[in-house]
């Protein structure tokens, strides 16, 4: 699942409700009052996340203690001083968070968000992606506390309670809103990633199938943590051999090699069916239309790692061999094929996925 940073923000910046509040009541019946309605508020949004997530939502609890501590502070010395601190400590934190996510190699905003989102999968890209935003925030909303610090001291009521609530929005909607304009309009036309001349394009995806991104085929071969999607097919006759295919010697990986009768990456923007039917037909001349799916699985090793969709289908042939992607075919009798695990003739994929098969109970 992807990480959402503003469901991050959002933990934070619900802190600022009651401060706006606060200001409220206090033009209406004065500090004492809106320190008391602050304080409910804040209870009552502890109780709403308690009641929608059955637990305590400790950044709440922890705001509530800070408008307790600065409000008893600022009553006792007479002086709204360092109730007016409260939001620049509070964002303090977050720029805290945000410069160890950043600007060292503890990744603290995907930890944050694991804790609701335990199944969190992200690609390197968005990695990285993230890492950049939380280093311009950082600065950003570092400015921003001490533009906060000044206002408490120097500036009025209204431009101190803009400065340290309604600004905060701004900064961040400008951040979001900028990050979309250059992903939208500059990255993904400057930046694309570059392919060779006629080179097939994949799809990034997470371990679900869902698709996060897209890139050349080579982005994907040499890089194992892009994921990408292909289908094997597994060929038995009546009698219930199986018919592999040997590699041929012109493949950039394990050539030689016997392997499944059929298997072939899908393209970007294609359905795993349509990618079934399309691999059957170039490499053995087949209609795979009566093909029946087996399972899923990911497959991951030095080189690459795939999303595996394996299918049965139940053909006798003869079939047509593409002469560019194999060299030779046949069908084995389980024996044989038992009889040659492990000696190197098989390609690592399919002594796997025929492991699998025999788990299954179909060989």
């Amino acid at each position: 699942m992807k990480l959402n940073r503003k469901e991050i923000l959002f933990n934070f910046s619900i802190g600022f409700f009651p401060i706006l509040i606060f200001l409220i009541a206090d033009l209406i019946y004065g500090a004492i009052v809106g320190i008391i309605v602050a304080l409910v508020v804040g209870t009552l949004e502890l109780v709403y996340f308690y009641l929608k997530n059955k637990t305590i939502e400790k950044f709440i609890l922890f705001d509530i203690g800070l408008l307790v501590l600065f409000g008893a502070v600022s009553l006792v010395l007479k002086n709204d001083f360092f109730f007016k601190l409260k939001p620049a400590v509070l964002e303090f934190i977050l720029v805290v968070v945000l410069a160890i996510h950043g600007f060292t190699n503890k990744p603290l905003l995907l930890l944050m968000g694991k804790r609701y989102m335990p199944d969190i999968n992200l690609q390197p890209f968005q990695e990285k992606r993230i890492k950049l935003m939380t280093r311009v925030m950082t600065v950003i909303l570092f400015l921003h506390v001490l533009l906060i610090i000044w206002s408490a001291e120097y500036a009025g009521r209204e431009m101190w309670a803009f400065i340290s609530g309604g600004l905060f929005y701004v900064i961040v909607a400008l951040i979001f809103g900028g990050q979309w304009l250059y992903l939208r309009f500059i990255k993904n036309k400057v930046a694309r990633p570059q392919a060779a001349p006629g080179e097939e394009w994949f799809d990034a995806i997470d371990t679900d199938g869902k698709v996060l991104g897209k890139a050349p085929r080579s982005h994907f071969h040499g890089n194992p943590k892009l994921l990408h999607a292909v289908v094997h097919l597994h060929v038995f006759n009546k009698q219930g051999r199986l018919f592999l295919q040997k590699r041929s010697e012109k493949k950039d990986l394990l050539p030689g090699k016997w392997d499944t009768a059929v298997g072939g990456h899908v393209a970007s923007g294609e359905t795993i069916n349509k990618a079934l039917m399309r691999e059957a037909e170039e490499e053995l001349g087949l209609n795979a239309i009566k093909a029946v799916p087996l399972f899923r699985y990911v497959m991951r090793n030095e080189w690459e790692s795939e999303l595996v969709h394996t299918f049965k289908i139940v053909r006798s042939g003869p079939f047509k061999l593409n002469s560019e992607e194999i060299s030779d075919g046949r069908f084995w009798t389980l024996f044989e094929i038992r009889k040659n695990l492990g000696t190197g003739i098989f390609t690592p994929n399919f002594e796997q996925e025929f492991a699998m098969l025999k788990k299954a109970g179909l060989v």
